[in-house]
């Protein structure tokens, strides 16, 4: 019998990181989906958690880049300007219906990328220089042709989103909703890729490139799709931002911001997983506008610094790392106390 319970000891910490991970996805998604009721759903937290939402999704594409693509990038800010204008000019001065200009947002941010195709033969800090290089290219354009983009002034006179079957998309919680539902369909695409043999072939593309080129894989080929997709996640995250806020200028859609915050982001929460990147939005924004905003009130993105040195320090895989090094150790616990019960 001791040695049954051993055995069955020593395997419950990988029967639970197998089949936990489905439940604890669902458990995420379910979590996101409550927090305007933990929150009271008042309009200011509403607000708040659309913006993590946002960033979550910027996050996201940003890790899919980094993770799968192995690439790092300083620029995401050029997709999701992008993004955030083509969508705005296709509802605006085409009279496009909202929804449908928001993909071709991201689509129009598909095709700008092709003109970093170019900065895929870098590596390392070199390619994340050049994309921030684009990303002030594309600031400067979004400047200059004020014919099209309304110059330094900006956009502000383009729909907002619209009403479905009686559902108000505009309002807090109708943005909040469908935020969150584009948030759960990239994340369920992220995870669909990792588990693709195009996931594993990209995986060992990360761990050794010219290894993979050897057994006849095309790195610059998948490194481009990735780049493609994680331009067209950006984008439509630009794009929904655009038309929830509902004015657009260039030192806005293309602030820096959108490059730094998703570093931070990702990192903290794990960027090596699905979840954490989007856990690590919701938590790094709300920390910073709830709490060091209050503390801090001029300045207080040096308290980001610092709680992001912490994790690094402490935990390097981020929020989800902490979560795969508890979740067994509780599932072991549970079933040692368990055995202990029928004794």
């Amino acid at each position: 019998m001791p040695v049954t319970s051993n055995a069955a000891a020593q395997a419950a910490p990988a029967a639970v990181s197998q089949r936990g991970r489905g439940a604890l996805i669902g458990a995420g998604v379910l979590a996101l989906a409550l927090l305007p009721l933990v929150a009271g759903a008042s309009p200011y937290m509403l607000g708040l958690l659309i913006s993590a939402l946002i960033l979550s999704g910027l996050a996201l594409s940003w890790a899919l880049l980094g993770n799968l693509g192995g690439m790092v990038s300083f620029g995401h800010a050029a997709f999701f300007g992008v993004g955030a204008y083509g969508s705005a000019l296709l509802a605006g001065k085409l009279g496009m219906p909202v929804l449908l200009a928001i993909p071709l947002g991201g689509l129009i941010a598909t095709v700008f990328s092709l003109a970093m195709l170019p900065a895929l033969r870098l590596s390392g800090p070199y390619f994340a220089l050049a994309i921030l290089a684009y990303a002030q290219i594309f600031r400067i354009l979004a400047t200059e042709l004020d014919w099209l983009t309304g110059g330094a002034a900006g956009l502000q006179r383009y729909p907002g989103l619209p009403t479905v079957l009686g559902f108000n998309l505009a309002d807090r919680a109708g943005s909040y909703v469908l935020v969150l539902a584009c948030v759960v369909v990239f994340a369920l695409v992220y995870m669909a890729l990792r588990r693709s043999h195009v996931g594993t072939a990209l995986r060992a593309i990360a761990d050794s490139e010219d290894a993979t080129r050897v057994v006849g894989v095309n790195a610059t080929v998948l490194k481009t799709w990735m780049l493609l997709l994680s331009a067209f996640i950006a984008g439509v995250f630009g794009a929904l931002n655009a038309h929830i806020i509902g004015f657009l200028e260039p030192d806005y859609a293309f602030s820096g911001i959108w490059s730094v915050m998703p570093i931070i982001a990702a990192v903290f929460g794990g960027y090596r997983s699905v979840l954490g990147p989007i856990f690590g939005a919701v938590v790094i924004y709300l920390f910073d506008q709830v709490i060091a905003k209050s503390l801090i009130p001029v300045g207080h993105q040096i308290l980001l610094g610092i709680v992001l040195a912490i994790m690094v320090l402490l935990a390097p895989n981020g929020l989800s790392g902490l979560v795969a090094r508890f979740l067994p150790r509780l599932a072991g616990r549970s079933l040692s106390n368990a055995e202990k019960g029928h004794a």
